[in-house]
């Protein structure tokens, strides 16, 4: 057990090099060369853990998921709240939702889907347990009387058509002003489709209602 920890701990730490160096130079300008040079190994013990550079964007892609499900903080057991769905709204249509993973290599990978069906899958993966969580904690409202959304599932999947398609336009606006507002006007609008109250009238507050639980730096 000890080695297998030990071994994914290392793999975790290639994974995040390798975030940073195509970060800073391209996933195309990535190689398992720089990679070990950053870390000042041999490359054979990055080959060790990962045979190629596909190996480690499929990892990596992995891991992509496994940060975006951190916005999730409710335990299923407990049966969510408005309160966690208001979190989770704040959450979604924040600074530190779309800080989350680097833009540039979201939809560097998000391209390579339509080449790769592997990336493809795991991208599906990505986006429907995202839908998935949120579809529960609205089911979970339901239950509990505090909401009435007759399909839960096509609601959270409409959030996030809203979600996926404002980042990507939000991506090309360069005014922080313009774009403060137009992400307040989108998240405004997932209120409205759930039929509840905004948590709190700002964005920039939402760090006060999720409590700094997730970190932007991989």
């Amino acid at each position: 057990m000890g080695r297998k920890s030990l071994k994914e701990e290392r793999q975790r730490e290639i994974i995040k090099v390798f975030y940073k160096v195509a970060k800073k130079e391209g996933y195309e300008n990535t190689s398992i060369a720089k990679i070990a040079k950053v870390m000042d190994i041999n490359p054979s013990l990055v080959i060790h853990y990962f045979e190629t550079k596909e190996d480690l964007t499929y990892a990596l892609i992995d891991y992509i998921l496994e940060r975006y499900l951190l916005i999730f903080t409710v335990e299923q057991k407990k049966g969510g709240t408005i309160l966690d769905l208001q979190k989770t709204i704040e959450m979604l249509f924040s600074k530190k939702w779309n800080l989350l993973f680097d833009d540039g290599l979201f939809y560097t990978f998000y391209a390579l889907a339509f080449r790769e069906k592997k990336i493809k899958v795991k991208y599906k993966a990505i986006l429907d347990s995202l839908r998935f969580t949120l579809a529960t904690i609205i089911d979970q409202c339901n239950k509990a009387n505090t909401l009435k959304i007759a399909d839960p599932q096509g609601t959270a999947d409409l959030i996030f058509v809203l979600v996926d398609g404002a980042y990507f336009y939000l991506s090309l606006e360069s005014d922080k002003q313009a774009y403060g507002e137009r992400l307040d006007y989108y998240k405004n609008k997932a209120y409205q489709i759930l039929g509840i109250a905004p948590a709190i009238s700002s964005t920039d507050s939402a760090d006060s209602l999720i409590g700094g639980q997730v970190h932007t730096d991989l």
